[in-house]
């Protein structure tokens, strides 16, 4: 009888152990995904900043000029719900006025628009990293929180489901060309 009551409470606190363990896993998991949503908010932040920069340094024409200022700001300003398709805006509007390897050009020969110019492909390359990171944490995230134990024993407590962060991110070619340079 005694024996039997040792090896359900051994059991019991192998059990216990393991949630807990599984639970301290989820919860690290958590605190990677918030880090990364950080760091990718910090870059596309970052990116939008070059971008108005460039926008309102009087190198470029003025109609992509318009285009970047007003994307970038869409971008700066929109809400958490509309995020990713105004980020996804700003990309199209980077690849439509750099789409011409002349633009960029333009752009390094001005006073002081090679540094603009390494910036703006320094934030535009490192966008679609920080996205990765972050999805991929959420991979992971809702890979684990997929587990009937994880449901079963609620040990996701009352945190919302992981969702990952979709936008093209894809930069434009002649940027791209010039960061391999």
């Amino acid at each position: 009888m005694i024996e039997t009551l040792v090896w359900a409470v051994l059991a019991l606190a192998a059990i216990g152990l393991y949630l807990s363990w599984t639970a301290g896993r989820l919860d690290r998991l958590h605190s990677r995904m918030d880090a990364a949503r950080a760091a990718l908010d910090a870059q596309l932040v970052r990116r939008a900043s070059v971008v108005l920069e460039v926008a309102t340094s009087g190198v470029l024409d003025p109609a992509s000029s318009i285009v970047l200022y007003e994307a970038a700001h869409a971008a700066r300003q929109a809400e958490e719900d509309h995020r990713e398709v105004a980020e996804s805006e700003l990309s199209q509007a980077l690849r439509a006025v750099f789409e011409d390897p002349g633009q960029v050009e333009a752009l390094r020969e001005a006073p002081g628009g090679a540094d603009a110019a390494e910036e703006l492909a320094a934030a535009v390359r490192r966008v679609p990293m920080a996205r990765r990171f972050l999805n991929d944490a959420v991979r992971a995230a809702r890979a684990l929180r997929r587990h009937r134990k994880v449901r079963w024993f609620r040990l996701a407590g009352h945190a919302a489901f992981p969702l990952a962060f979709e936008m093209d991110d894809e930069p434009p070619a002649a940027l791209a060309d010039r960061t391999a340079a």
